[in-house]
């Protein structure tokens, strides 16, 4: 008895021991430790275990079992359904560019994304120096500004052995396929009912053909807006924070990110904070109107883009009022989405549809107004904000202080509009859910959803291919808000087998040297490290984010931040070529063989590099294998553009008439835009789906 008690006693303490241990542990590191518990504790009973046992911390199932994140809209929203069909609008029409062109949808149409192949590189601005700062890249590996990629261009780091990372390099390209936006310009002003700004064209060093400017091509791949919602921070490198703070990506990072709020339309409006839980759609919504590469001429506002889509109100007619305020307030509001047909059908908007088949028959105005509740936007009183210190007062509507030239003055709906931008566009996309892919189907109960090979690509990516380690729950992605909410910080092991903390849901995975682009090892335009386990180790976690660390970080702990992206989903994945930040992977398969060999810089980012990345061995079978279970994962009112993912009509660019040579003057020192119509589509969706990437199979 002596004997057994003592053996107990051991194996309770090891348990114990390995139970702490594991505690601090990743995910990763943690299934690890709870095999090594599990066969100790079975080894010292005299039996033999198999780790297949440990189920994955983060396990597949359907999508349809997971709520959908969001805010509490209450004191926001006063009818959601009316804010999402004035995010729809928002979302895809083109007026919202400075260009009158330039839509959110220009570069997210394509199953979430974009497909077009002309005019879409950047050169890599984003490659940093020894000291972090930016070192701007301007030579083009490939064929440059307005150059067609060709499926001969892909993989951009060309191996002599697809299955060994050491093997010769036959080309390697450090440019980014990414997706174009404007012209290179500075705002000036808007014209109430006037789709295009008023702007004045800069020379660009980087996007021209022989002096004709071209537009400008985003420096990092574009993610899928369909399950965004699901992602606890949004972008690549996480900048567009949890929390929404109505004004910007930057949550609580940016303490001057206020609003203001009338309690009734008589009373002087109050400044206020705001601070959305689950709102990093709203907080990703908000930025590329204002990017200057994206959708806008450097330099505009928010309360700019307000004016050009609700217009001025004749609050109290008669009274003299400033120019800025005055010289167009007669002029008609824009109607939304004025250039495009939106079909009879449109799930959202139909009911919206204007007689003639174009746009809304509804106002922005109007639609703000049905949608959100009047302490936002009824105001008698408007805001004027300081043209040099920016400082902000509100004023009552014809009080002699209103007319004053060196400020500007907004109405209570125009200076908020970025709270409406971002709230309706989040609620919009919370509708974009892809939970009927086979994959969901099988989760759901039906077992011939899958096929036998799809079957023997899922026990790989749980299994030998470690893609659940990244891309687990019904999600696919360790980034989630149901993964990451309650465990923001992670102790990993790194592939120099030291220990490190990252944040959960980002990993460097050598797809590019580390130094090309720091991705969530940046900073905020504040100065503040976008990696929270940096923002812990400095003791700012509760004043930039709001909570406390679910871990602490010593002041000279490691950090494994540098060089780490955003998992990103797989849902859709056959979709949304090309793939990784960089958009350097056409195929499925170059994408396996990729992971198959360990990464591309495999050693050179051995100090940031995610554990998982090694030499997997995977045969060509099982290689095929994961790529169909990866199709699997496709739903297909996704591929037929299906509700919810019918749409308005849009007219993209598409480059310019020429190529990476030459191409031709509109008249005022830009290239001629090429502009490709992507037609209407109802609640049934297409009969024939719109061709992928490259006609990527």
């Amino acid at each position: 008895m002596g004997k057994i008690q003592l053996g107990v006693t051991f194996v309770a303490a090891v348990v114990v021991r390995l139970t702490d241990l594991a505690s601090r542990l990743s995910r990763r590191m943690k299934s690890n430790v709870a095999i090594a518990a599990l066969v100790a504790i079975a080894v010292l009973a005299g039996h033999t275990v198999s780790a297949q046992i440990t189920p994955p911390s983060q396990p597949l199932a359907s999508l349809k079992t997971v709520p959908i994140p969001g805010p509490d809209y209450t004191g926001y929203v006063r009818d959601k359904s009316k804010a999402i069909a004035l995010g729809k609008a928002l979302f895809w029409d083109m007026q919202v560019g400075s260009d009158g062109k330039t839509s959110c949808a220009t570069c997210h149409f394509h199953a979430g994304v974009d497909n077009r192949i002309k005019n879409q590189l950047n050169p890599g601005i984003l490659r940093v120096d020894a000291s972090g700062n930016p070192n701007p890249d301007q030579t083009f590996s490939l064929g440059g500004p307005n150059y067609t990629l060709k499926a001969a261009d892909f993989p951009f780091h060309k191996l002599a052995d697809v299955n060994n990372r050491n093997s010769a390099v036959i080309s390697d390209v450090n440019d980014v396929a990414s997706s174009q936006g404007v012209f290179n310009t500075k705002f000036l002003s808007t014209t109430p009912g006037n789709p295009q700004d008023n702007v004045t064209q800069l020379d660009d060093p980087i996007f021209n053909v022989g002096g004709i400017e071209t537009r400008r091509v985003e420096p990092r791949n574009t993610p899928t807006t369909i399950n965004a919602v699901y992602n606890f921070r949004n972008f690549w490198d996480g900048r567009a924070q949890n929390y929404f703070n109505g004004v910007n990506p930057f949550g609580l990072r940016d303490p001057n990110a206020k609003l203001y709020k009338a309690v009734t339309s008589l009373t002087s409006p109050q400044q206020v904070s705001v601070k959305l839980k689950n709102s990093s759609l709203a907080s990703q919504a908000v930025g590329p109107p204002l990017s200057s590469f994206e959708m806008s001429a450097d330099g505009r506002t928010f309360q700019d883009v307000g004016i050009k889509m609700v217009g001025k109100r004749n609050l109290l007619r008669g009274l003299k009022l400033p120019r800025d305020l005055g010289k167009k307030l007669f002029s008609p509001n824009l109607k939304p989405l004025a250039q495009q047909e939106v079909a009879v059908d449109d799930s959202t908007l139909g009911i919206y549809r204007a007689p003639n088949g174009k746009g809304l028959k509804k106002k922005y105005k109007q639609l703000i107004e049905d949608a959100f509740q009047p302490q936002w936007w009824d105001s008698l009183w408007s805001i004027q904000v300081d043209k040099n210190d920016g400082s902000r007062q509100p004023v009552l509507l014809g009080a002699r202080s209103l007319v004053d030239p060196n400020k500007n003055t907004y109405t209570l709906m125009e200076y908020n509009f970025s709270l409406f931008f971002g709230l309706a566009i989040q609620l919009y996309e919370s509708t974009l859910i892809s939970d009927n892919a086979p994959i969901d189907q099988y989760f759901d109960g039906n077992k011939n959803a899958l096929t036998s090979q799809q079957l023997r690509g899922k026990q790989l990516f749980e299994g030998a291919a470690k893609c659940i380690n990244c891309h687990g729950g019904a999600e696919f992605t360790n980034a989630s808000v149901k993964n990451v909410q309650n465990q923001r910080l992670e102790d990993m092991i790194l592939g120099d087998g030291q220990e490190a903390v990252y944040d959960n849901g980002f990993y460097n995975i050598a797809v590019r040297p580390t130094t090309d682009d720091l991705g969530v090892g940046g900073k905020d335009p504040f100065g503040n490290p976008l990696s929270e386990s940096r923002v812990a180790q400095q003791g700012k976690f509760r004043q930039l984010l709001g909570v406390d660390p679910n871990i602490t970080v010593s002041p000279n702990q490691r950090i494994a931040a540098d060089g780490a992206f955003k998992t990103s989903t797989l849902r859709n994945v056959e979709l949304t070529a090309p793939y990784f930040h960089n958009g350097g992977k056409l195929t499925l398969k170059e994408v396996v063989e990729f992971y198959n060999r360990g990464g591309d810089f495999h050693e050179q980012n051995i100090g940031n590099l995610d554990a998982d990345i090694e030499n997997l061995n995977l045969s060509d079978q099982d290689k095929d294998d994961l790529v169909a279970f990866m199709k699997a994962l496709t739903d297909e009112r996704v591929r037929y553009e299906k509700a919810p993912f019918d749409h308005p009509q849009l007219f993209i660019p598409n480059g310019h008439p020429g190529n990476e040579a030459f191409v031709t003057n509109d008249g005022t020192g830009k290239a001629t835009d090429a502009l490709i119509e992507i037609p209407s589509v109802g609640r049934n969706g297409s009969r024939t789906p719109p061709a992928n990437f490259l006609a990527t199979p």
